[in-house]
């Protein structure tokens, strides 16, 4: 049966200079695994935000987040590691790889204190394979492009086999062509491994290629062209 990740009332207000600024407005979205969905909108107007409280990195003022009908914001700190670990892979604009380890260590970086039921070199050099980088195995960042260190930074993020990645303007660093490369690469994963895709951006040529496309404007959703179920 398919994961859902359910967003209820959800409100971010931020407090500055003695004045709230208002982040995300009452969102009520529903995602079901499978699914590519794509949000876009200018800059400020939520997206990132959205992805940041459904990933479980920031807490919302007010609404909930369910997955699977359990609310995500009553664990505790060491239950939300968990549950990032177990469900969710992150991709972010800043690929956030460590400069001093391989392209094989950075995709092998998040089981280093975890226990798990495969061998993870072998898992890591097959991810690496998958995503076009057979041959890049042993090479550090600084020896990688921009698109092959944002591969390795997929490839990271689907190391335990998430349900959901979160991918944050993942080309926002790319030319258009190698953009689109990544982009592509993202759909085929979605098909040949079933993880939903939730893709921030603000390039509408990609997110038009979306299965699902959400447009958010000053912390509101104003367009949604699927309901999630």
């Amino acid at each position: 049966m398919p994961h859902t990740i359910e967003c209820v009332g959800l409100h971010k207000e931020y407090m500055g200079d003695g004045v709230n600024t208002i982040a995300l407005n009452q969102v009520n979205l529903e995602f079901v695994e499978g699914e590519f969905v794509s949000i876009v909108g200018s800059s400020g107007s939520g997206k990132s935000t959205f992805l940041s409280l459904v990933g479980t990195l920031d807490a919302p003022t007010s609404g909930h987040i369910y997955y699977e009908k359990q609310e995500l914001h009553g664990m505790n700190a060491n239950e939300l590691a968990d549950f990032r670990f177990e469900h969710i892979g992150f991709i972010f604009q800043q690929y956030h790889l460590l400069p001093t380890m391989t392209a094989l260590e950075n995709v092998m970086a998040p089981l280093l204190s975890r226990k798990v039921s495969y061998d993870k070199k072998d898992r890591a050099k097959q991810l690496l394979v998958d995503v076009g980088l057979e041959n890049k195995l042993h090479s550090l960042p600084s020896q990688l492009s921009g698109g092959q260190q944002q591969r390795v930074a997929v490839a990271r993020a689907l190391i335990h086999e998430p349900h959901w990645l979160l991918a944050d303007e993942p080309t926002g660093n790319l030319d258009t062509e190698t953009g689109e490369i990544i982009f592509d690469l993202l759909l085929e994963l979605n098909k040949e491994k079933g993880c939903g895709v939730i893709f921030v951006t603000h390039e509408p040529e990609l997110a038009v290629r979306a299965g699902r496309t959400i447009e958010m404007k000053d912390g509101n959703v104003i367009h949604d062209n699927g309901g999630g179920k």
